[in-house]
């Protein structure tokens, strides 16, 4: 959508206008850190989070929400007198555990806002988001505390010296437009893009759940998603502003289907997510099994599912291997990390009478707009998915130009703005979105998003390599495979071009196949033509 101004609005219908119908109030004069201290002060001793991998703290099992409030006020007046304040970015590089919490929390009660940073990434793109984000201040615990190349202060969570400053609430510094968090996704010129989250847009994202989906004291959310992925957000939050619990599952234990049983069955896991293919994994561990043991799993009553497109047959599998013997319905949710983690639901019926599952409805004081060349789209019209409301993102931190070519001026509310999301979707005649696919060649892998072109040009720097194209081949459910086509300026170095890759990408980003050509095929436009590359011959040693 490039001719935004030449956009037809005559042609908007009262039917689609109606299903833009979202508006509903919501407490938008709150940060996320005065909810959870409302909470305190309802449910003080009542227990917030739940961690039986952690060691530090006393190796306490667990925290209550007075014991969370006060370490991470302790930790937010450090962070007050090194400089934090409203709209300051603070890194945290930890594992799931208490540290993280506690770290979120204070970073948020400072005023400031989060920037999650997984351990294993890659020392230079870590350093990169600190230096891009302009963080001055490095939150990491005992097992993260290693060298780096930044030059700000490095705040060790788990020292517990640290916890002799007051525990006392703090004068609030932050608004509702102040920046929550920023989280960095796959960027396509080569560098990763962080994402600035407001709290206001976040409030309005966890309310608008807490009304579809109300959970209490009695509900214990698993936190099972990295928290460099912006599905964990809601994760994170969500229990803190009603009184319920969170519950860390262990570190990596969200690729284990045993250790996600194990924690459900342990704490009564009420609330969990999953990314299809993760959960196509997870349900195939439940078809070996006995009813029994499933009937066992019966806390839950709640499963959402986003970060890829939901399949027909994910939602057939798991009415049949989960949602029959447990009652707990499946919500498939979509939205990119520019709009706060998910601007659409759509319940999925737990019978098997259905054909298609779409990305559903917007939420609350959310807006959709489907566009092609300027142009509305009516119902059953395809184009792309633009996005407007509360829940967009302020833009991309440090960089106005891509933040200006992705949140266009909205044409049909004047004063607000609109995200073009380049997928490619159209609406359905009872009010859902269907997704039909990207329009670029950005991708999703067990929810992570991938820009191919942040590949290919981080491969194009090694020496040696003179073009290249990065494609994602699906084989299974449970296969997905990116696959780099090279071409060689001189002699094949695979493992030198891998060395170099671990450096610049994370894990997930590293193509699994290298396959070297003489020349990248191309179309008559001079385009390369990825439908005539050679299929990877699966196994073969690279």
């Amino acid at each position: 959508m490039t001719e935004k101004h030449e956009i037809n609005i005559d042609i908007v219908s009262d039917q689609l206008i109606m299903f833009n119908n979202t508006e509903r109030k919501f407490r938008d004069n709150v940060t996320i850190h005065q909810l959870f201290e409302e909470q305190v002060s309802i449910n003080g001793s009542e227990i917030a989070v739940l961690c039986d991998h952690e060691k530090t703290f006393n190796g306490k099992k667990s925290l209550t929400y007075e014991e969370l409030n006060s370490l991470s006020n302790s930790l937010a007046k450090l962070l007050r007198e090194n400089g934090v304040t409203a709209d300051k970015v603070v890194g945290i590089c930890v594992d799931r555990s208490f540290a993280m919490i506690i770290g979120i929390l204070g970073i948020l009660k400072a005023g400031g806002a989060y920037l999650p940073l997984a351990p294993d990434f890659p020392k230079e793109r870590i350093s990169y988001m600190l230096s891009d984000s302009s963080a001055e201040i490095l939150l990491v615990q005992d097992k993260t505390n290693f060298e780096y190349d930044f030059d700000g202060k490095i705040i060790n969570i788990e020292n517990i010296d640290i916890y002799s400053e007051s525990s006392e609430n703090l004068t609030s510094v932050s608004g509702p437009r102040d920046l929550a968090y920023v989280i960095y996704t796959s960027g396509s010129t080569g560098k990763p893009k962080g994402v600035m989250v407001e709290h206001r847009s976040l409030v309005n994202r966890l309310s608008w759940m807490q009304n579809a989906y109300t959970i209490d004291r009695s509900d214990v959310i698993l936190q099972k998603t990295p928290f460099y992925f912006d599905v964990s957000v809601w994760e994170i939050f969500w229990w803190a502003i009603t009184g319920a619990k969170m519950c860390f599952l262990m570190p990596g234990g969200e690729k284990i289907p045993l250790a996600i049983v194990e924690a459900i069955k342990k704490y009564n896991v009420s609330i969990l997510h999953f990314v299809p293919s993760m959960l196509n994994v997870f349900l195939e561990y439940l078809e070996g099994k006995d009813i029994s043991q499933i009937k066992k799993l019966s806390s839950v009553r709640k499963v959402f599912s986003s970060g890829e497109a939901l399949s027909l047959s994910h939602v057939k599998k798991y009415n049949n291997f989960f949602g029959q013997h447990t009652s707990a319905q499946l919500t498939n949710l979509y939205g990119p990390t520019e709009a706060t983690v998910d601007v659409s639901y759509y319940n999925c019926p737990l019978n098997n009478g259905f054909d298609k599952v779409p990305i559903g409805k917007p939420i609350d004081n959310i807006k959709f707009y489907v566009i092609k060349e300027g142009q509305l789209q009516s119902i059953g019209e395809t184009g792309e998915l633009c996005i407007s409301g509360v829940g967009l993102a302020r833009g991309y931190i440090n960089n106005p130009d891509l933040t200006n070519e992705k949140f266009v001026d909205n044409p049909f509310l004047p004063g607000e703005k609109m995200y073009k999301t380049g997928d490619i979707a159209r609406w359905l005649p009872d009010g859902n979105i269907e997704y039909l696919g990207r329009e670029d060649h950005q991708v999703k892998i067990r929810g992570l998003r991938i820009e191919l072109g942040e590949i290919e040009t981080t491969i194009r720097e090694f020496i040696g390599v003179q073009d290249c194209i990065v494609t994602v081949k699906k084989f299974s459910e449970n296969i997905i495979l990116i696959i780099a086509y090279i071409v060689w300026r001189a002699e094949l170095n695979i493992d030198g071009l891998k060395n170099n890759l671990k450096k610049y990408l994370p894990e997930y980003m590293i193509p699994n196949h290298f396959i070297e050509l003489d020349q990248i095929p191309l179309l008559p436009n001079g385009k390369a033509d990825r439908k005539s590359l050679p299929e990877p011959i699966l196994n073969v040693k690279q």
